[in-house]
């Protein structure tokens, strides 16, 4: 029986609301989502696995018509979800009831239940949400649902808020694969058997790293899982550092050429670091233009703020440690700076003034 795993999906969100790409984001998410049902039909897949927060907030029943519309272009695929802390479904709301088109189980939120898929001999048991928070432990309580068949266990859980879980007892139920959710980055839990599949596309500015679906196969010689890579865009940190022998210029052109090499569909964020010459920052407003860039971090530490560390610190471990450094005449300057920065930093950082 092949799979395919994903959660966290969070469709209808509008990451960076403010920034000039936030609506090509949100359909970037949409348009993510579909090429993983189009690779549902490619590698033949029997069953999607959407394990919570499809949606970004509790469905109406025209989200439901929405996704119906696409589940049916599956070909083989039948699905099955299980609502998520995000995209909660209350009990007596009109969207709990809807009746899908497609071969699609959605399961009941609320309470534990399953669904056994006759043609595919494989029964999914989960636990959906009714609201936002579940602080009980209901996945260690969770039992497979049907001898004799592939038995997959679905949820978003993980924190203290929603449904945590020692992996330990969840790993000695008899369920050949756990399909979970609520982070949004792939992890591993237990090879070939616990995982969580991330998002898809990252939502926020946070879910750095890889971002696609597991694709998993079920045989009688057991699960064997991979991740597979779909994003169409990734947030990534680049950090910068200053120096008082490299001109703001210079700056600029070795940033806007290290942009070129990792390419225009990331979303950046830039952190300053080192010995600023002055008050200000390079000017990026033509990297701006060029690329998507969430934020500029300035951590960089000016001659102003130098002299004013050693001033308020004389004595304690701050202060001693610039005069020190200072006063070491016999050091080259460069390192004498990288010294300085590392170690004020580090002071920072740390808290530690004693």
């Amino acid at each position: 029986m092949k799979f395919i795993h994903i959660s966290d999906v969070y469709l209808g969100i509008q990451p960076e609301t403010n920034a000039d790409w936030a609506g090509k984001r949100a359909k970037e998410i949409e348009d993510t989502f579909i090429q993983v049902l189009q690779a549902c039909n490619e590698r033949d897949v029997d069953l999607l696995l959407i394990a919570g927060n499809l949606f970004a907030k509790s469905p109406e029943v025209a989200d439901f018509e929405w996704l119906d519309e696409k589940l049916q272009t599956l070909t083989k695929t039948r699905t099955i979800i299980v609502p998520g802390h995000a995209d909660y479904l209350e009990a007596d709301s009109e969207a709990a009831s809807y009746r899908f088109r497609s071969r699609t189980v959605l399961l009941p939120a609320g309470r534990t239940t399953n669904a056994y898929l006759r043609g595919i001999n494989t029964c999914v048991t989960g636990f959906g949400y009714a609201k936002p928070e579940y602080k009980g432990r209901i996945l260690e309580g969770i039992e497979p649902g049907r001898a004799g068949a592939i038995n997959i266990l679905i949820g978003s859980a993980g924190d203290k808020n929603h449904m945590p879980f020692d992996k330990e007892v969840v790993a000695r139920k008899a369920f050949d694969y756990v399909a979970l959710g609520h982070y949004h980055r792939p992890i591993h839990i237990l090879k070939n058997r616990i995982a969580y599949s991330g998002s898809p596309e990252p939502v926020l500015h946070t879910d750095q790293g890889r971002h696609g679906y597991i694709f998993g196969e079920i045989t009688d010689d057991g699960t064997n899982i991979s991740f597979t890579p779909i994003a169409k865009r990734s947030y990534v940190t680049i950090e910068v550092t200053l120096r008082t022998d490299i001109t703001a210029e210079t700056v600029k052109e070795n940033l806007e050429e290290q942009l070129m090499k990792m390419g225009q569909d990331n979303i950046y964020t830039i952190v300053f670091r080192g010995f600023a010459q002055n008050e200000y920052l390079p000017d990026l407003t033509r990297i701006k233009n060029r690329f998507d860039v969430y934020d500029v971090v300035d951590l960089t530490i000016t001659k102003a703020d130098e002299e004013l560390l050693l001033a308020e610190n004389q004595n304690n471990i701050m202060g001693r440690f610039i005069k020190e450094m200072h006063d070491s005449v016999n050091i080259d300057e460069k390192i004498r700076n990288k010294a300085l920065r590392y170690g004020m930093e580090a002071l920072i950082m740390a808290g530690d003034k004693k």
